[in-house]
């Protein structure tokens, strides 16, 4: 442990000092899996093969979940890169592509029409000035063995099913296509350093950081030679230019990065068993690069973990194992910090500091771009510029009330400034170390060390259990470690409007022309260390559903902490409220009512905890549908806003109040809540108290209720005015409007339509913003799957009703592609860890697969698996010739 200690102390200050203005490194890697040439003069055998052989067994269970065996950790991740490949091959090589800033290359420009022409120039640029390739190349080398053995056997694995799978025989999206190939050892850290920055950086690179240029410079990338085809390069100079700015101005929330989560840890107070219990709950993305896959990875005498992670880690994210458990939920800390430069009077590239003059430098990139009608590749060329800090971005492309390069400053009014940003997962080189001690570890005091030698889980909190009976939080991610000043002067500023506003945004503005603004140095980089964090523990509950960490557990609030954390005594999301409600009353089922979530006798087994949910209930059905019920019954058959609600009050009035698929009145009551929440905060007459964060804000004005001016009726006479736009009845059940149908089967940017490739299946569970739902799942309108340029079908969508589609291009209903993803219930037992759950869009992204929709159907039926763990549970499992044995040799 101290040997790892050691290691990831030193890579937090090298992630500090890359940030510094590094200059791209070269690098040269042949395809091999040696990321470095060293030598390995003590051969760590839990790790590394004594004879170089590398050689895994792979059995699948049902859900084709692979558990993966093998005699040290780099033969196991080459067997988890196998098995990854087998499912999810067009995926991972979309993610390399993509890293190595190549999308223009294999892919072309971009759409060649509507939104997005040009994008992937912007994007190609954007990933080489944020050091995407660069950095992983520079990263390498300091990499600890474990991480090594990691990324190396997982590239290894890889590369061995691209090697003997026929380039035609592979899935419809990447068939035959020459951008699948071998990778190596750089290409994959480059993708982790993009999943590092999903909710920091990210943000940026489709169009602020591209358009950060001086005063009278255009942000156009220029060919480096002379081309015959120049109207079609002029027209993709303007289109880029166009594109970038479009993307820019449509981010206007950087703490929404489309992920959320629910996490229960119980302790032995309040579960069957005495000892710990876990419910996880995970709420990602169904296409794309963020996919959870589930595996298990076993060494004997050195790891056994059964989990799933993000599509290409080498190890599992959210897991267990004989002793413990954890999951994830995305914090609302914050991982990057914007600075306002203050520029030298007459240069535009010198900022000063303290009294001193700093340089905005500058880099030169270029990349390949396939264009219509040209044999060879279009090079481009671009400058980007750094300061101390990291890129430069445009914040008035954001919004045009912030300053541009040269213009009027918010925090130094009456001087010329510049905008930059530093970004606390720049570099992601501690990613695997950081989940794989989790996983090594047996205790509790185990695995709070990883977090005290500087372990960060990127951008989320841990919920964890254990088989002693603990529940512990911590806010895991990377955060900035600001001084008392910098954080004083931060709370301060916010009494501003206009500085609120754009902290709201989710950014945190600093003054970059004083130093004590600067982020401090600790043993871990210039991030907060163990002591700074938000973190708790109990004996009967800790949770976590994307509020802050001051109301983990109200029996104990978590305050005092940097405003970067998120903000305290403050108002918390509904699904929290709901969460907190039924862990405070386990014995309570809800309005109208749902199953008992922890029995008859108030305490938590796994498979009550996966019914918990299950149980599709929903914070504003049972704070406002009785409310809404008597408003309707007093209005009658009175119209409002010229519309007779009768029949659909009828509905509601005998609705359950649960998001299940025979459910009828739940897509009234979601229309509903689509238009009352714009109302909500202004019509609630009780306010929100510190005191009492589940209670409150509540209680609907009663001025005008039960009349045609009554604000809820209005609402509701708005969303049902959409449902019958789309010929949808009072009595329809939810289980009939709302559905899974996976889409695709046409290569990246290709100009093919992309085709359903299953039937639909019914989809249970609500909107976790709209309806409050804890079994949290939603609409996304992306025609491409997400973080890649694979198309999907997109919903269009009608206003203010949670994403119902419009009917056009045969859409109708509520097409459901993100939210409960990976999600288990487990309790530990006498016999070891128990657990239940399922991977709800299925195992694989390829149609053909035996695997792609198996699971989806099990999730429809509420029929969940048992996740085998031991020996016996997995030959139990084992589907029908689910046992293979790969080598290298």
């Amino acid at each position: 442990m101290q040997t790892w200690s050691n290691r990831a102390t030193r890579s937090a200050r090298g992630a500090a000092l890359v940030l510094l203005g590094s200059t791209m490194l070269a690098g040269c890697f042949d395809g091999s899996s040696s990321s470095s040439g060293s030598t390995e003069p003590e051969l760590n055998t839990n790790l590394f093969p004594a004879d170089g052989k590398l050689e895994a067994t792979i059995r699948r269970t049902e859900g084709g979940v692979p558990h993966i065996k093998a005699d040290n950790l780099k033969s196991a991740a080459f067997g988890h890169g196998y098995a990854q490949a087998q499912d999810n091959v067009c995926l991972l090589a979309e993610a390399v592509v993509k890293a190595r800033s190549e999308r223009s290359k294999y892919f072309g420009p971009g759409p060649d029409a509507g939104f997005g022409v040009g994008l992937n120039v912007v994007t190609d640029f954007s990933y080489k000035a944020q050091k995407i390739y660069s950095g992983a190349q520079s990263e390498l080398p300091t990499l600890s063995d474990e991480s090594r053995a990691l990324i190396e056997g997982f590239v290894e694995g890889y590369n061995r099913y691209i090697t003997e799978t026929d380039p035609a025989t592979l899935p419809a999206e990447c068939r035959s296509q020459q951008w699948v190939k071998t990778i190596t050892p750089v290409d994959l850290l480059a993708h982790y350093r993009i999943v590092g920055q999903y909710a920091s950086g990210n943000s940026f690179a489709t169009g602020v950081a591209f358009l950060a240029v001086p005063p009278n410079v255009s942000p156009a990338p220029n060919p480096v030679t002379a081309v015959g085809a120049s109207d079609a390069v002029e027209k993709l100079q303007q289109d880029v230019v166009k594109t970038a700015s479009a993307s820019a101005q449509s981010v206007q929330d950087f703490s929404d990065t489309g992920l959320a989560s629910n996490a229960w840890g119980i302790g032995k107070t309040m579960t069957e068993q005495g000892r710990g219990a876990l419910l996880a709950n995970p709420h990602f993305p169904y296409t794309g690069h963020r996919r959870l896959y589930e595996t298990q990875m076993t060494v004997p005498g050195y790891i056994n973990v059964h989990g799933a992670g993000l599509l290409g880690t080498a190890i599992p994210l959210i897991n267990f194992n004989e002793n413990l458990a954890w999951s994830h939920t995305v914090t609302t800390s914050r991982r990057f910090t914007w600075y306002e430069l203050v520029l030298k009077d007459g240069d535009d590239l010198t900022y000063i500091k303290d009294g001193q003059e700093k340089p905005i430098t500058v880099e030169t990139y270029q990349i390949e771009v396939a264009m219509p009608g040209m044999a060879d590749p279009l090079v481009l060329e671009r400058d980007f510029y750094f300061s101390e800090y990291g890129p430069m971005i445009a914040a008035n492309a954001i919004n045009p009330q912030l300053p541009a390069w040269g213009g009027n400053g918010a925090l130094n009014s009456g001087k010329r400034i510049a905008m930059t940003y530093r970004d606390a997962n720049a570099n992601t080189g501690g990613l695997l170390d950081t989940w794989l001690q989790m996983s090594l570890a047996k205790n509790l005091t185990e695995f709070q060390d990883v977090f005290k030698n500087c372990g960060s889980t990127l951008w989320t909190n841990t919920t964890y259990a254990d088989d002693q009976g603990n529940a512990f939080y911590i806010d895991s991610s990377s955060v900035p470690n600001l001084s008392d000043k910098a954080a004083a002067l931060v709370n301060l500023r916010r009494l501003q409007p206009s500085y609120a506003g754009l902290f709201d945004q989710g950014v945190t503005l600093l003054d970059g022309s004083k130093s004590i603004e600067d982020w401090v140095e600790t043993e871990c980089g210039a991030l907060t260390t163990y002591e700074q964090k938000p973190k708790l523990l109990r004996t009967d509950w800790v949770q976590n559903s994307n509020s802050s960490h001051w109301a983990t557990n109200p029996s104990e609030f978590l305050t005092g902490y940097s405003p970067l954390y998120g903000d305290e005594n403050a108002p918390i999301n509904a699904r929290t409220r709901l969460g907190i409600k039924m862990l405070q009353n386990p014995m309570d089922s809800g309005f109208p009512s749902a199953p008992l979530i922890a029995g008859q006798d108030g305490k938590f087994s796994a498979e009550e905890l996966i019914g918990v949910i299950w149980n599709n209930r929903a914070w504003y059905a049972e704070q406002l549908l009785p409310e809404l019920r008597n408003r309707c019954n007093n209005v009658g058959n009175t119209p409002v806003d010229g519309r007779d609600l009768t029949t659909w009050c009828q509905t509601l009035d005998s609705w359950d109040g649960l998001y299940n698929l025979d459910s009828k009145g739940a897509h009234i009551f979601r229309v509903f809540m689509a238009n009352y929440l714009s109302e909500i905060d202004s019509d609630l007459t009780k306010p929100f108290s510190p005191a009492d964060p589940v209670g409150t804000p509540a209680l609907p004005n009663t001025e005008n209720a039960g009349t045609p001016e009554d604000t809820m009726l209005q609402a509701l006479s708005a969303g049902v005015a959409a449902l019958e736009s789309q010929g949808i009845q009072p009595a329809d059940e939810l289980g009939d409007l709302q559905y899974y149908r996976a889409s695709g089967g046409v290569t990246p940017d290709s100009g093919d339509t992309p085709t359903f490739q299953m039937v639909g299946i019914p989809w249970h569970g609500g909107d976790g913003n709209i309806d409050g739902a804890f079994n949290a799942i939603g609409v996304v309108g992306s025609p491409v799957a997400e973080d890649t340029r694979l198309p999907r079908i997109a919903p269009s969508t009608i206003p203010n009703t949670a994403g119902l589609s419009d009917g056009s291009d045969g859409v109708d209903g509520w097409l459901m592609s993100r939210g409960t993803s990976w999600h288990f219930g487990l309790e530990f037992t006498e016999n070891g860890p128990e657990a239940y759950g399922l991977v709800s869009y299925s195992q694989s992204s390829d149609s053909m697969s035996p695997y792609f929709k198996d699971q989806s159907q099990m999730y429809s039926d509420k029929m969940y698996r048992k996740l085998p763990f031991t020996e016996d549970e997995i030959a139990a499992s084992l589907v029908t010739n689910g046992e293979s044995t790969i080598s290298s040799q």
